[in-house]
């Protein structure tokens, strides 16, 4: 049986008024932990203000005043990510302030990262190999440093495709497919690829487990178990905007409309089931799956 902390945890949280992040603000809040956001500009600070978090307005890449910062706290969440070329450099920056920080201390650390980085797999678990495609492959040396290092108790929380409360990139991104002459909606490449999935108010709650379990440590795949296949998901966006459905579409059309790197990963064939998080974290994602959602729920425009 894992051990839990029942203790109130001064958190740092990076990415607080992103989509992820600001999930596991509200998680670590209602549950009385106190958070500490790092937010880079005056309005994140009032957002995460707002939303009952104590705002420092600092750069993610001046290490020295970071690992400042975090060496006042009981432990740390990063999910944010400028999503961009700089991405690399960021995460590298908070794993140095980190490494800093709790140097010898055990304190918990969690780091977000994504299901992409294992390629095609419809049964990935914790020990699958990392297969990353391009757009990913910068991920998994640093997660290796962090949790290599002599210090904090790491785990990397690695994530599906994350949904809900009309939000997401990924959904986003289907809710604008382009239409064939007919009106119907036009796939990511056949549509018969799994997406493994998880909603970002569930994905929160295992950010929480994670640094209040004692004993966590390492990877941990987390996904809602439903693994639909992208025809079945842009059948429930048709429904969601009101189109009559949705045809196949191919791999030269996704290409033309996300970009090369950005298809490749919308492409990949993923299934999880999620066993080590629900067994070591005890982790129960209980809100509606995303085909759900846009069939009935907040992306029904």
């Amino acid at each position: 049986p894992t051990r839990r902390r029942v203790k109130t945890m001064k958190v740092a949280l990076t990415g607080a008024t992103g989509f992820i992040g600001s999930h596991v603000l509200a998680e670590l809040r209602e549950h009385g932990h106190e958070v500490v956001a790092l937010v880079h500009n005056e309005a994140g600070a009032k957002t995460a203000e707002a939303n009952g978090a104590t705002p420092v307005v600092v750069d993610l890449a001046d290490r020295a005043r970071v690992a400042q910062l975090l060496a006042d706290t009981d432990g740390a969440v990063h999910t944010a990510s400028p999503g961009d070329a700089t991405s690399a450099d960021v995460d590298n920056a908070v794993v140095d302030a980190v490494i800093e920080a709790y140097a010898g201390t055990g304190k918990p650390y969690v780091q977000i990262s994504g299901l992409w980085v294992y390629g095609d797999n419809t049964a990935i678990t914790e020990d699958s190999p990392f297969r990353a495609p391009a757009m990913v492959a910068w991920k998994e040396p640093i997660e290796r440093r962090i949790l290599a290092a002599d210090g904090p108790r790491t785990t990397i929380l690695v994530s599906s495709v994350a949904y809900g409360d009309g939000g997401g990139a990924v959904p986003g991104a289907l809710l604008g497919s382009p239409r064939d002459e007919s009106g119907k909606l036009i796939m990511l490449g056949d549509g018969r690829q799994h997406w493994s999935t998880v909603h970002a108010a569930d994905l929160a709650t295992a950010f929480r487990l994670a640094l209040e379990t004692d004993d966590a440590r390492g990877y941990y795949v987390l996904g809602d178990g439903s693994n639909p296949t992208v025809a079945e998901i842009t059948e429930a966006v048709a429904v969601a905007v009101g189109a009559p459905g949705a045809v196949p579409g191919s791999v030269e059309e996704a290409k033309s409309r996300f970009g090369e790197y950005f298809a490749e990963v919308l492409l990949l064939d993923q299934s999880t089931a999620a066993e080590k998080a629900q067994r070591e974290l005890g982790w129960r994602p209980t809100r509606p799956s995303l085909v759900e959602e846009f069939r009935h729920g907040s992306y029904r425009q």
